[in-house]
């Protein structure tokens, strides 16, 4: 039996790098019927081999492990120099220096050898899709592969590779975009059903679902479930800021920038976000080690109008609930649009 289909609702917890995503409350969303994710970007292989270990002392339960790829390292050095000394006056103000923008592969290959060395549930991929030794690596091992696209076109390419299922993230979505090129621009409803004309495998749907009738919805037009990620941000188990649970609970509109590290990510506007966006260039992980220092020194002072404050665009609707209580709420009130709209259809002609 696979994961999806193990599942007593349909509900997944987008992995959150930065630190939203605990082993807390990857946990708490397993153990609710759910699946957790941990995020293993942006942190060391010894780090994650500890929350992998702290999520199985909290829950028996299946959880995933979501492993940034590296990219291929092109990037255009005088536009990313140019970038910094656009920078460099704000970071003098917050008294830091912006750091060095160097490349790098996230540890890719040591957490991967981590991930086959004590096999999880499930692993999954974004920034590109794994080779095909890897999937077949992980799944002899035990561990079912899932793939995150952006596009129709790279859903078919994911299914080629013998991945168990995609993750559709459509343009609604919180963060970074999971696909590359991450220029594109699919919705997740019409992504959902070009996906589902020409792949497949199980379909998880993400990207602004942050209730009961829009889970019903993608579960009606094919996804086996939902990946949810800003609707989580302002639980308790979360390690969200409050900074960032403040702006998530605002109607602060949202957009996808480059301003922050380089690729594409959504986040709800401020005064840096509509500054630089224009001006930033492609190119992470350099932009990201770039800005570190400066996003960190506005996290430090609680500036809002600096700070990167990840969320899709129906970050509105989240509130201030246990992790368990929003995957019963949320798998409840899909179960209720589904029936109310089935009756609706009764009266067609």
């Amino acid at each position: 039996m696979s994961v999806l289909s193990a599942l007593r609702h349909p509900i997944i917890a987008a992995p959150m790098a930065g630190g939203p995503s605990t082993p807390a409350l990857v946990s708490a969303v397993s153990a609710a019927g759910g699946l957790g994710f941990l995020a293993a970007g942006m942190i060391d292989t010894g780090r994650l081999v500890a929350d992998i270990a702290e999520v199985r002392a909290r829950t028996e339960r299946p959880f995933g492990v979501n492993v940034f790829l590296p990219g291929d390292g092109a990037v255009d050095e005088a536009a990313i120099r140019a970038y910094a000394r656009r920078l460099a006056p704000q970071a003098d103000q917050f008294g830091v220096s912006l750091g060095e923008p160097a490349g790098g592969d996230d540890a890719y290959p040591e957490k991967l050898a981590a991930l086959l060395a004590d096999p999880v549930p499930v692993v999954s991929f974004v920034f590109g899709l794994p080779d095909r030794a890897a999937v077949a690596a992980l799944r002899e091992r035990g561990t079912e592969v899932w793939a995150t696209v952006t596009r129709p076109d790279a859903a078919t390419a994911a299914a080629e590779l013998g991945v168990d299922a995609v993750v559709l993230q459509g343009t609604e979505a919180g963060g970074h975009r999971g696909g590359v090129p991450d220029d594109d621009d699919y919705a997740l409803l019409p992504l959902l059903r070009l996906a589902a004309a020409r792949c497949d495998r199980p379909l998880v749907a993400a990207g602004g679902i942050a209730d009961g009738p829009a889970l019903a919805a993608v579960l009606a037009a094919g996804a086996a479930a939902a990946q949810l990620g800003t609707v989580f941000l302002r639980c308790p188990e979360a390690g969200s800021s409050p900074l960032h649970r403040a702006a998530v609970a605002s109607a602060a509109p949202t957009a996808l920038t480059r301003a922050y590290t380089g690729k594409r990510a959504r986040g709800v506007v401020n005064a840096f976000l509509r500054a630089h966006d224009a001006a930033a260039p492609t190119g992470y992980p350099q932009v990201l080690h770039l800005t570190r220092p400066l996003l960190a020194a506005a996290r430090r002072d609680q500036d809002a109008s600096v700070a990167n404050l990840w969320a899709g665009q129906a970050h509105p609707l989240a509130r201030d609930v246990s992790a368990a209580q929003l995957v019963a709420e949320v798998s409840a009130g899909a179960r209720a649009a589904l029936t109310a709209a089935a009756e609706r259809s009764t009266r067609w002609g």
